[in-house]
């Protein structure tokens, strides 16, 4: 009968390690269970809505570049700007002398012209001896050339003979004054400091954070060259994975100062001052003289552009953004530090986790024990992201399933923060897999 047995009968060092088997067992129930003495309210990785997901960028292609270009048309056409070679014998010269050569500009395709300089005015015409201005605008050198011959021969008291030569041709291109600034070809080296000695992912990718230099160029771009293709390819060629995924334009001609003066300081009075961009232009919501140009596209994807959009005109500016310099942030039983997010392709919270350092699928030297003993690994990844309004919502991801799973394995996204832990019963199955190897199941029970 138990009730008959005298507490005395039991040896003393047996009832000291039934208690310290009691405490052993009890101890992760009541202070080892991190996940449920420190609670985080999470979303499965399954159910998070689709505006929490980060966009895939490593399936874009780049725009096809012809788009960029504006087609060549089959005739010059005069505009204000150009300036005409024109000889009329005993008017623009007499007749026992020859015509004047004049030889293109250097870098300009043009043909030698030939005669006296004369511009289009900005009313579109030109001003010749003895006869009214004729206008030239919109027609090719073949059609002025007719025009000027049709003004001094025809009428009623013509001014020359039908074997007076005329002769008109293009000696300089109306030009255009461009301005291009760019931010995404600046150099820059991989700082060890973030990532662990090249461990931060995108090696190539600007360090620490991007400090937004730029380098500008000012271009005179002759008519029908004056699209963004040229002016890309006069300052640096096609932007890279440095920089943003469409190229912006702000239109000169109906830029107003006094107004973009305004939504600036409207935009620095109702944001603080985190918030406060590297540039002033893109704190200006003004989509009326601002043109965004996709250099990237999904594929299939058409970009919606049109000729026009892609024409530059006087006093144009066009931009290349760099990219900011993304981080994402390891904690818990992850190697703590800031890690880039590569610009050439896509990383997933697995992938995150082996550049912190963490070898998927084992204990990673986490809750080892002795004689090289190993535990159970940590499964449970809780990615903390961020979203406007300093809200965050935290994402919980089980790392066995994001391994066959990929719907569970997200993208991660710059300012995320992805913590490793242990699940309750992980910790109670390396609790005792620990109390096994250092007491000894059996000297627990073995009594003198």
């Amino acid at each position: 009968m138990m009730s008959m047995i005298n507490k005395s009968t039991i040896p003393n060092r047996t009832i000291q390690r039934a208690l310290m088997l009691g405490c052993v067992l009890l101890l992760p129930v009541l202070s080892g269970c991190t996940a449920i003495l420190s609670p985080i309210d999470t979303i499965p990785a399954e159910r998070l809505p689709p505006q929490f997901l980060a966009e895939p960028q490593a399936d874009k292609v780049p725009i096809d570049v012809s788009r960029l270009r504006q087609p060549k048309p089959a005739y010059y056409q005069m505009d204000k700007g150009d300036v005409l070679g024109v000889f009329i014998e005993g008017v623009l010269g007499t007749v026992d002398e020859a015509p004047p050569v004049v030889m293109p500009e250097q870098g300009s395709d043009l043909p030698p012209a030939i005669g006296f300089p004369v511009p289009v005015r900005e009313d579109g015409t030109i001003s010749l001896p003895l006869v009214k201005p004729i206008p030239v605008r919109g027609l090719n050198i073949q059609q002025v050339e007719q025009l000027v011959s049709r003004t001094y021969r025809d009428g009623e008291k013509p001014l020359l003979t039908d074997d007076a030569r005329i002769i008109v041709t293009l000696m300089r291109e109306r030009t255009y004054r461009v301005f291009v600034v760019r931010q995404d070809n600046s150099t820059s080296f991989f700082n060890p400091q973030f990532g662990g000695g090249g461990q931060g992912g995108g090696q190539g990718a600007v360090s620490n954070r991007s400090d937004f230099s730029s380098r500008g160029f000012v271009l005179q771009m002759p008519a029908y060259k004056n699209d963004v293709l040229n002016a890309l390819s006069q300052s640096g060629g096609m932007p890279g994975v440095n920089a943003e995924s469409e190229i912006r334009v702000l239109r000169g001609d109906r830029v107003s100062q006094a107004n973009r003066d305004r939504e600036i300081n409207e935009f620095y009075r109702s944001h603080s001052a985190e918030e406060f961009p590297y540039s002033v232009l893109p704190a200006v919501s003004d989509e009326s003289n601002v043109l965004k140009i996709p250099t990237r596209l999904n594929p299939g994807e058409q970009p919606q552009i049109r000729t026009e959009d892609i024409i530059l005109k006087d006093g144009d500016i066009l931009y290349v953004d760099s990219r900011e310099t993304d981080f994402y942030y390891t904690g818990g039983l992850l190697r703590g530090g800031e890690f880039l997010i590569p610009r050439d392709y896509d990383l997933d919270v697995i992938g995150a986790m082996s550049v912190a350092g963490n070898s998927i699928g084992t204990g990673n030297q986490i809750g080892q024990f002795g004689s090289g003993v190993q535990g159970v690994p940590p499964t449970e990844l809780i990615v903390l992201r961020r979203l406007p309004g300093k809200q965050q919502v935290a994402i919980r991801i089980d790392v066995n399933r994001a391994i066959n799973n990929p719907r569970s394995r997200i993208l991660v996204m710059a300012g995320d923060t992805l913590i490793l832990r242990f699940k309750p019963q992980e910790e109670l199955v390396n609790f005792g897999i620990g109390a096994f190897f250092t007491y000894g199941i059996s000297a627990l029970f073995r009594g003198r």
